[in-house]
């Protein structure tokens, strides 16, 4: 063999060497959700935390920080991180289910909590109802952690349910609950249940059954601050719920127990030395969002930032051993953060002078509608009330067409009113009144709406602590179950 012969050889010798010691040493980056370990290789997570905003995305979370900045600044860019929008890694998952590209709470929530695809309406089970997807939470109660579940709705609600339950639909709300107690998770924790007692309400109660399977039952909020580990497994129920067995929106609340401090009382009663996975929905965003409600959106979003630090709080005692991974399922009105009527200009500061929800309003319209009947409204008496709980004290001509075309709407019976396709994009379907008010007030703010619905676009993801690493880049939402579930140590299935 001639001299350049052999130089030759011996190069492709050296480069074969050390791309084998390179494919040995370091995972191939696209088998991140493939294979036994899915990709993952380091320390498995003892703690792990799994923060869902039902509906929330980039404008929500954007929204939120302006606001933020326009309470604790008087400088008019200043923006405010949250507490998860400062975590190292960042990425984004795509949303679509088998049978839409704008997905709903079920079917996104099958893939977060199970890895697989499903149709909307579908609840931890193939399209078909024929394969059950097991969930990261029975994977982790299988494996001995503590396992909690926590969420401002209801607790038999699809994003909740995904973690314990197997539907062929998300409607199927008494055998979602009786699910809870076979699952023999530690900690529910938040809303109620929508129907204990079954659609007719002739069945058995749920929670009866639940305390039969060994549940603590607590709906007291006493009761609920004094639970201790002795207590064993425990449905914490919020007292005093709002509509649809949910918790109140923060910016109704009032002496209640907050999304944090049931956080903060599940990770008391799950640390133990097997470690837990506790997922955590920040379910009200979703419905705020819904009814176009700028100001009790970002409430939410707040509240559910401050479930995060609680998290925060937990890992900085345990740093080597926690993942906190916090996305939505979806977003949800596509909200955005601008509005034709103010081009370029935004007055986040404006929606701080509403003082309670669109349901909080709606109560107020109900209420005047039973005094003055069908015919006797006048837009004078409610000026009082727009100046006071929305600062809505500088009406145009139009502003104030607008809202008596839609008091008039509210003052008939729901049976009566006009409901055709210019009604439904006006109101969408929820009180007239109450989403004139609130529209007119976002849209001052440069605050704008595309839907009463969901969107399907892309939603972020943030990731601390253990594994962490693996969640940038951008992947299905199917992905990130797959990861989270390599990194507790337990197989994909």
């Amino acid at each position: 063999m001639s001299k350049k012969k052999s130089w030759y050889f011996l190069a492709a010798v050296v480069g074969a060497l050390v791309v084998a010691m390179v494919s040995f040493a370091v995972p191939n980056p696209t088998s991140a959700v493939a294979g036994e370990e899915n990709g993952y290789y380091g320390k498995k997570a003892k703690y792990v935390f799994y923060f869902i905003g039902d509906g929330m995305a980039m404008p929500q979370i954007n929204s939120t920080e302006i606001f933020k900045g326009t309470l604790s600044s008087s400088d008019p860019m200043y923006k405010e991180k949250l507490s998860f929008t400062v975590f190292p890694h960042q990425g984004m998952q795509t949303t679509h289910s088998t049978s839409s590209f704008i997905t709903d709470s079920a079917a996104a929530g099958t893939a977060l909590a199970s890895g697989h695809k499903t149709a909307n309406d579908v609840l931890g089970v193939d399209p078909a109802n024929k394969i059950k997807y097991k969930s990261m939470a029975e994977m982790a109660k299988e494996k001995g952690m503590k396992v909690g579940i926590v969420s401002s709705v209801s607790l038999d609600h699809a994003t909740p349910a995904v973690f314990y339950a197997h539907e062929a639909s998300r409607n199927n709300f008494y055998e979602i609950a009786l699910s809870m107690s076979d699952s023999g998770f530690d900690y529910f924790a938040g809303g109620g249940l929508l129907a204990p007692t079954g659609k007719k309400k002739d069945r058995p109660d749920a929670l009866e059954i639940a305390k039969q399977k060994g549940y603590k039952v607590v709906n007291n909020q006493n009761e609920i601050m004094n639970l201790s580990r002795n207590d064993g497994k425990v449905i914490a129920i919020q007292p005093g719920l709002a509509n649809e067995e949910a918790m109140q929106y923060e910016i109704d609340r009032t002496h209640q127990l907050s999304l944090a401090d049931f956080t903060k009382k599940g990770i008391e009663l799950l640390d133990n030395p097997n470690g837990f996975f506790m997922m955590v929905e920040g379910g009200k965003v979703d419905w705020a969002c819904h009814a176009n409600d700028a100001a009790t959106t970002i409430r939410d979003v707040m509240a559910f930032d401050n479930a995060i630090a609680e998290a925060l709080k937990f890992y900085a005692k345990h740093p080597n051993e926690t993942l906190i991974v916090v996305t939505g399922d979806h977003e949800t009105g596509g909200m955005s953060v601008g509005f034709s009527g103010t081009k370029y200009e935004t007055f986040y500061n404006k929606i701080n002078k509403q003082t309670m929800s669109f349901e909080e309003l709606d109560k107020k319209i109900k209420a005047y509608r039973g005094i003055v009947g069908e015919n006797g409204a006048n837009l004078q008496d409610w000026l009082p009330i727009l100046a006071k709980d929305f600062g809505l004290t500088e009406l145009t001509a139009y502003d104030q067409q607008r809202l008596a075309d839609a008091l008039a709407q509210s003052m008939l019976d729901a049976k009566k009113r006009t409901k055709d396709e210019k009604s439904y994009l006006l109101y969408g379907g929820y009180e007239p009144f109450s989403m004139t008010v609130t529209h007119i007030l976002n849209q001052k703010a440069g605050i704008g709406w595309t839907t009463y619905a969901h969107t399907g676009v892309a939603i972020p993801v943030f990731a601390q602590g253990t594994g962490g690493e693996m969640f940038q880049g951008y992947y299905d939402n199917t992905d990130i179950a797959k990861k989270m579930m390599s990194i507790m140590g337990v197989k994909f299935q």
